[in-house]
């Protein structure tokens, strides 16, 4: 990941509602949820989602599938492995048996990454 990379995911996670709707597509993980099921959890209208789910799409941080008249978002787990090793790259300076523990929480939430397309 490069520096216009991190900072496009970063400002598009930098709004509470769509932190909100990343968070909830994470623990919805692997299936996610339709666009409609992420306005009711949070209890939006569906042209507010709609808007931030664009912005998280575009910055790479959901992916979405078409199936049938329902569009089923993903939070793009890669994307979110390469954002906090882009953020913790050069941690500890040079010492990284001190960032162990930090990278041992992240491998253990998420054990296998996943490709988005």
């Amino acid at each position: 990941m490069d520096t216009d990379s991190a900072i496009a995911a970063l400002n598009a996670l930098s709004q509470s509602t769509r932190l909100e709707i990343f968070r909830l597509l994470v623990r919805h993980e692997p299936d996610g949820l339709p666009a409609g099921e992420v306005a009711r959890q949070l209890d939006l209208p569906q042209n507010t989602i709609s808007a931030h789910l664009a912005t998280l799409t575009r910055a790479g941080l959901l992916t979405s599938q078409r199936h049938s008249r329902l569009i089923v978002y993903r939070a793009c787990l890669s994307r979110l492995r390469d954002l906090m090793l882009f953020l913790v790259r050069d941690c500890c300076a040079g010492s990284p048996e001190l960032c162990a523990p930090l990278v041992a929480n992240l491998s253990s939430c998420c054990p296998s990454p996943e490709t988005c397309l």
